[in-house]
């Protein structure tokens, strides 16, 4: 099973490069998410914020419900596209998530640490960890675990990558 992350500016090379069967869009409200055909898509609309903040659109329980169901329909075959517009908070934040969700079996502080290995500019949505953190019952350790690893290298936009949750 392999997620690939990358920003909106590399999607059409990552596209071309890893032939997904699914791709998520995390991008700000005002964004239009590309056109894409032949794939399942989700498109999540909220503000990168680490805080519910006036006038901004905060990522919500009910989109972190909608990111693990819809990963529940993944069989995969294929990989899980997942894009920003960076590739260093939300598309990483949503990564966390997903490899956390889909390879239960493996400790968050593990995942975390490659993670930052993968993304060394990686910086995941605190807001969207926490939310996803009391959905899959975490008890706080992967809110921890993204703290333990700190905020990644700055950076523009982050690295794409490709995370393979079977190794």
């Amino acid at each position: 099973m392999i997620l690939a992350v990358c920003p909106l500016s590399r999607l059409d090379a990552h596209l071309a490069a890893h032939g997904p069967s699914h791709v998520i869009s995390l991008l700000s409200p005002t964004a239009q998410a590309p056109e894409l055909a032949d794939v399942e898509r989700l498109h999540l609309a909220f503000h990168d914020i680490a805080e519910p903040r006036e006038d901004l659109v905060p990522p919500g329980a009910a989109m972190i419900a909608d990111l693990l169901a819809f990963a529940e329909g993944w069989n995969g075959a294929r990989p899980l596209l997942l894009h920003c517009y960076a590739g260093v908070s939300r598309s990483t934040a949503a990564a966390f998530i997903l490899a956390c969700r889909l390879a239960p079996q493996r400790d968050e502080a593990d995942l975390a640490k490659t993670l930052r290995t993968l993304s060394p500019s990686g910086t995941p949505n605190p807001l969207m960890v926490a939310l996803a953190d009391a959905a899959l019952d975490r008890n706080g350790r992967m809110i921890a675990a993204v703290a333990a690893i700190g905020r990644g290298a700055d950076a523009f936009e982050g690295e794409a990558f490709a995370w393979n949750l079977d190794q």
